[in-house]
């Protein structure tokens, strides 16, 4: 049941969300004053739970086949937005991924409420663009391919289910990232800051990972094994796309 509290867990962490992202001046991760604040945020996160949100944890039986045409891998529940901040639930079918895709210049905290998630992050390394020039990709890439690849590197890959912490990105630190459903139907709230806005170039962007061949492939150490890891932008991937669903919790107002 959802705590009996006068004011909803969803409202404050809506609260400290806006407190910790409102002033771009004292947003980073050399200020004190904006880790505090992202830490108050972790905390209230790291306490939600299903019920409080009102969203009954789903079963593959129990999740919504909507009659005569196929239901989308992946629902969205709106919950509030402003010019500092979004937030919202994602579900996610058994089997399915939100694939790679980016959040540019902007902050994220993710917190499962039931199932379990696997997030894949990835960070961009600071070399050029042409640095792909004389690297060789099997099968072989057209040039125009060759002018979307960006170097990268795995950063991490975690299992989080509502027993765990959040999740969190910054513009900097595992901004490109997947995340899989595992073991069944799975839900997380999802805080972004600022929110997506093409119009100020905070667009989605969508990745492909590619492995280099290199020339010395019959040696034994790992890097050459693996060879560069590269995320080529490719168009959003035609077997995933996000529907919409009502959210059933309590409101928040600002």
């Amino acid at each position: 049941m959802p705590r009996d509290n006068m004011t909803s867990t969803v409202q404050k962490i809506a609260r400290q969300a806006l407190t910790t992202f409102r002033n771009p001046s004292v947003i980073g991760e050399h200020s004190k004053v904006f880790l505090e604040n992202q830490n108050k945020l972790k905390s209230l996160l790291a306490e939600v739970r299903a019920a409080d949100l009102k969203i009954v944890p789903r079963t593959i039986e129990s999740a919504p086949t909507p009659p005569q045409r196929v239901a989308p891998p992946v629902t969205y529940m709106h919950i509030f937005e402003t010019d500092t901040f979004s937030m919202g639930v994602f579900l996610l079918k058994t089997g399915a991924s939100i694939p790679l895709h980016d959040h540019p210049g902007m902050y994220g905290m993710l917190k499962v409420i039931y199932g379990k998630v696997r997030i894949s992050c990835f960070d961009r390394l600071d070399k050029p663009r042409d640095g792909a020039s004389g690297v060789q990709f099997n099968p072989p890439l057209m040039p125009f391919q060759r002018s979307n690849l960006r170097p990268s590197m795995l950063r991490s890959v975690g299992e989080y289910t509502e027993e765990n912490g959040p999740c969190v990105l910054s513009p900097q630190k595992d901004n490109i990232h997947q995340i899989d459903a595992v073991d069944g139907p799975t839900a997380f709230l999802d805080i972004l800051a600022p929110p997506y806005d093409p119009d100020e170039g905070r667009d989605c962007h969508y990745y492909k990972v590619l492995h280099a061949h290199s020339e010395a492939a019959d040696r034994k150490s790992e890097a050459q094994e693996h060879g560069d890891l590269w995320l080529m932008e490719i168009p959003q991937p035609s077997e995933f796309w996000c529907g919409g669903e009502p959210y059933p919790g309590p409101k928040v107002s600002l």
